[in-house]
């Protein structure tokens, strides 16, 4: 394991969030609240970088992909919300989708706002960029790549499975995921912010349409293996029906490490307790069970990861992460490494 370096207190840390969907944009919600809001006051985050998955073919994003030829917006749009001051109404705005059938029907605001501002720019990243200084967010979005990437399953069977939509149907039955092109190459501020980081985090989010495929660009496991940040894995709270049937929490972080073997984990952050009785049964009809309470990580350490369990539900009708406590265990792992590190080099 690498020995990290830290800066001489506990603050004005670099951080970045790898993932896509509901999970990332949740975890920088609570991320965002310790960023500094100027360079003279001391809080924890001095930047808070957001890796965002752009292999989504389905809904708004993948229409506006097919016709306009660009990376698909909607997982970009969610954490620029996510990362905006507020909910005031732009944010409010970037996330109304249109209703109807005609051709406006399903697409959201933001996602066009994007495709627009792509194609006045010329630059999808640009683009990104430009919306978030509008947005006012306290943190940089980058896609993963800008290339037109596309996901492909092999399947337990040998059959192979392409696009984003039809691999989360095909249950626990992939062997293995990729990309294609394989060769797509990361943005040149993705590999910066790797290596100027001072905490990595991967997760929560959907396992192989979320989580998986910003690692497999070209390059970026291996940046994250350079880096000396301090890395970190977050479990999800419940299986994904179609995705991830009856996988543990051990399960997951196993797939992670058999497509990124180089990444090597300091912390696995767990969710032990336990969801109502009602909410089990509202996700066991929709074929989810909730992860981490039994048949979870059962070692204190894994592989030299070390496993850091607790409540970390929102306590709402969904089952989520609390942004908060999420972003807290986090900043508390990087504290850890920092009083274990210097100890050692005492």
């Amino acid at each position: 394991m690498k020995n990290h370096s830290f800066p001489q207190n506990s603050f004005g840390l670099n951080c970045v969030a790898i993932g896509g969907g509901n999970g990332l944009a949740t975890l920088l919600s609570g991320l965002k609240k310790f960023v500094s809001p100027s360079e003279t006051e001391s809080v924890w985050l001095n930047k808070l970088s957001a890796i965002v998955a752009v292999s989504d073919d389905g809904g708004s994003s993948g229409r506006l992909r097919d016709e306009l030829k660009m990376p698909p917006p909607g997982d970009i749009r969610n954490c620029m919300v996510a990362l905006s001051e507020d909910s005031h109404l732009l944010s409010k705005l970037f996330q109304y989708r249109f209703r109807g059938v005609g051709d406006l029907g399903g697409h959201s605001f933001g996602n066009l706002f994007l495709a627009a501002l792509s194609e006045v720019t010329g630059d999808f990243a640009e683009a990104v960029r430009l919306s978030s200084e509008i947005l006012a967010s306290k943190g940089h979005i980058y896609p993963a790549t800008t290339a037109d990437v596309r996901l492909a399953a092999e399947l337990v069977d040998g059959s192979v499975v392409r696009g984003e939509t039809n691999i989360s149907k095909v249950g626990n039955s992939i062997k293995r995921l990729r990309l294609e092109p394989e060769n797509c190459p990361p943005l040149p501020e993705v590999l910066a912010a790797i290596c100027e980081a001072d905490i990595i985090t991967i997760g929560p989010g959907s396992l192989f349409t979320s989580l998986l495929p910003p690692i497999l660009v070209d390059g970026l496991a291996q940046a994250i293996d350079d880096s000396a940040a301090v890395k970190i894995f977050v479990c999800n709270l419940m299986t994904q029906p179609g995705e991830t049937d009856d996988f543990s929490a051990k399960k997951h972080l196993e797939t992670v490490r058999e497509h990124a073997p180089i990444i090597d984990f300091d912390y696995v952050i767990v969710n032990n307790y336990p969801i109502s009785g009602e909410q089990k049964a509202r996700y066991a009809s929709e074929g989810a069970r909730q992860i981490g309470i039994s048949n979870s990580i059962l070692l204190e350490t894994v592989e030299g990861a070390e496993i850091l369990y607790g409540n970390l539900l929102e306590g709402n009708e969904k089952v989520r992460h609390h942004p908060d406590k999420l972003a807290q265990v986090i900043l508390h792992c990087a504290v850890i490494k920092k009083n274990v590190t210097a100890a050692q080099n005492a």
